[in-house]
């Protein structure tokens, strides 16, 4: 079985920057892609992928994010980051982590329970 938890999460004014970890263990390998997804608390908000990368190292990003969050990832520590710069409102959600099964190229089959994060205007 695999685990993953998220920390890092908090309340941030608008502007403020937070960094979120996520520690994957449990069986083997590191070698998985990892995904950063969130969610708002509006009534049927849908989880959006905000950043991922790849096994081989690849980066993708949501528009939303792009030149204000970056993913990386530290194999050695078996842990994957999210830095979050230059926060909006419109950022505020729960934060999951998710990750692959090794033979996979997405995240999605392992996840987190979430960290919040919560930024004010």
């Amino acid at each position: 079985q695999v685990q993953l938890v998220e920390s890092g999460g908090g309340l941030v004014q608008a502007g403020g920057s937070l960094r979120l970890s996520c520690i994957v263990s449990g069986r083997t390998s590191f070698n998985r892609a990892i995904g950063w997804y969130r969610q708002a608390q509006a009534p049927g908000a849908q989880r959006e992928l905000v950043a991922s990368v790849s096994r081989r190292g690849n980066l993708n990003y949501a528009d939303s994010v792009k030149g204000r969050f970056t993913i990386s990832r530290d194999d050695a520590k078996n842990t994957a980051y999210l830095q979050m710069n230059d926060l909006k409102p419109e950022d505020t959600g729960v934060y999951y982590c998710s990750a692959s099964a090794t033979y996979e190229n997405a995240p999605g089959r392992y996840w987190g329970q979430g960290t919040q994060v919560t930024v004010s205007s």
